[in-house]
């Protein structure tokens, strides 16, 4: 049997690949929409991919099963199991799986078992190698089980709107991991995400774990019991981004294919006219480079961690994008488009090097200042700090008279925030308010000074925090 894990650290996602070499089959689960690792994969072990599916519709990412059946003819094979709020609509072409289904290459077998309460269509896939054994040796479980945490059960109702389903779904979900855990402590366990991803709460980076390490050590399955287990898994989640909806009504209809070409570079001068037009263009070089010199009415996502999710937070899929990069080379140009696609920002209309910000100013740019903690705690009465933390940061302490408000929220509540006096934005060490910043400049608040360091750098200063939860 051949196994390869394909892991995507803009969005903490893992997916795998299955393959017989005595049939030359592969199986590939939850792809992404950048399938050229997986057929790259393929092509190296001589395999061909004869199906692809997916544990269950995906709310963090645009699934990449439609496009790799598409490039390599495969079978998808797609959940039946759920209401009928959850079923795919482009399952005409697809083999449709049950539990108790089983589907074979070669010698390998791969088993499903139904494991609702992430979604209710959830499915999880054992897989066998006949070859050395007649029973599995490892479970693909998707959002169901990661290592140290479990699947949560609240997203059909915080990110899809269906209400009253949090607390049904965490009991359904305790049952699956009662019935769950009937299986050999041997079973080695490979889930769909690492640490980094919205999809739970706890999510340890460990790759691999066995459901006995997990049985032992996994609060989920040292709970108190069912009560106990449901009130601590819906407790302390983190806010799902907002694009979280789309990626659920997009992977139940069908995503659409991923166009491969490269978006144009745009003559400089051209982008004092769009963002006079109000285009939604994107910095995306780093935050000092931003503060330094930018060109207002611009937003700054800068490239790295984070990425990918404040895009999804922040960017219209409904507008064509533009986007200021550090040269606008093919590599950068082709990453930038890659990681947007995963979550089907498609729309990217054309790019620019940084040299159009200096071209768009006239040379001014505006920029960005930075204040210092000890500077805002001698100005604290005469500016109005935002911190845009989390809700279970906030929690853990904040500086006396700031007014929260969550980076992927900012937009929306912008009349939360006053316009009487200067603004600062603070979150944990200064990225996210970075972006903060730009938000509020480009919403027409000219008063903006990001605190440098966040609050990290205040508490180094030494100076105090109200209002922790203890």
């Amino acid at each position: 049997m051949i196994v390869a894990r394909f892991f995507e650290p803009a969005l903490a996602q893992a997916s795998y690949l299955i393959g017989c070499a005595q049939s030359g089959e592969a199986l590939v689960i939850d792809p992404t929409r950048d399938i050229a690792p997986y057929l790259a994969t393929a092509a190296r072990e001589k395999l061909t991919i004869r199906y692809v599916t997916e544990t269950h519709i995906h709310a963090d990412f645009l699934s990449g099963t439609r496009e790799l059946a598409h490039v390599t003819g495969a079978t998808m094979l797609l959940s039946d199991e759920g209401d009928a709020d959850w079923k795919y609509a482009f399952a005409d072409d697809a083999r449709l799986l049950h539990h108790g289904d089983r589907v074979t290459m070669g010698r390998v077998l791969v088993d499903v078992e139904h494991t609702p309460g992430h979604t209710p269509e959830h499915l999880t896939f054992l897989i066998t190698d006949g070859a050395a054994a007649d029973r599995p040796i490892a479970a693909a479980t998707g959002d169901f089980i990661f290592s140290g945490d479990v699947g949560r059960p609240d997203l059909l109702e915080r990110a899809a709107g269906l209400e009253g389903t949090m607390e049904s779904g965490a009991r359904t979900l305790w049952r699956s991991l009662q019935r769950f855990a009937r299986h050999e402590d041997w079973l080695q366990l490979w889930p769909g995400h690492g640490a980094g991803s919205a999809c739970g709460k706890g999510i340890s980076a460990i790759p691999y774990t066995t459901l006995g390490y997990e049985r032992r050590f996994n609060w989920a399955f040292t709970a108190a019991g069912e009560d106990a287990f449901v009130s601590h898994v819906l407790e302390g989640q983190p806010d799902p981004p907002r694009y979280f909806a789309t990626m659920k009504a997009l992977n139940k209809r069908g995503p659409d294919l991923r166009r491969t070409t490269l978006p144009p570079r745009l003559d400089e001068a051209r982008l004092a006219a769009l963002v006079d037009a109000g285009a939604m263009v994107i910095d995306t070089r780093p935050a000092p480079a931003y503060a330094a010199g930018f060109v207002p009415g611009t937003l700054n996502l800068p490239t790295g961690p984070g990425f990918v999710t404040w895009a999804g937070w922040l960017l219209p899929y409904d507008r064509d994008l533009y986007l200021i990069t550090r040269d606008a080379s093919d590599a950068e140009v082709a990453e930038l488009t890659r990681e947007l696609a995963l979550i089907g920002l498609d729309r990217v209309a054309g790019v620019f090097d940084a040299a159009a910000v200096d071209a768009a100013s006239a040379g001014a740019p505006a920029t960005v200042p930075q204040m210092a903690p000890l500077d805002l705690a001698a100005r604290a009465t005469a500016v109005q700090v935002v911190d845009v933390r989390g809700d279970s940061e906030w929690k853990t302490g904040h500086i006396a008279g700031a007014l929260h408000v969550p980076l992927g929220h900012l937009a929306a509540r912008l009349a939360d925030v006053p316009d009487d006096r200067p603004i600062v934005v603070q979150c944990r060490g200064g990225s996210r308010s970075a972006i903060a910043a730009s938000l509020l400049r480009r919403l027409g608040r000219n008063r903006v000074t990001n605190l440098s360091g966040g609050i990290e750098a205040w508490t180094a200063a030494g100076l105090p925090l109200t209002g922790a939860d203890v």
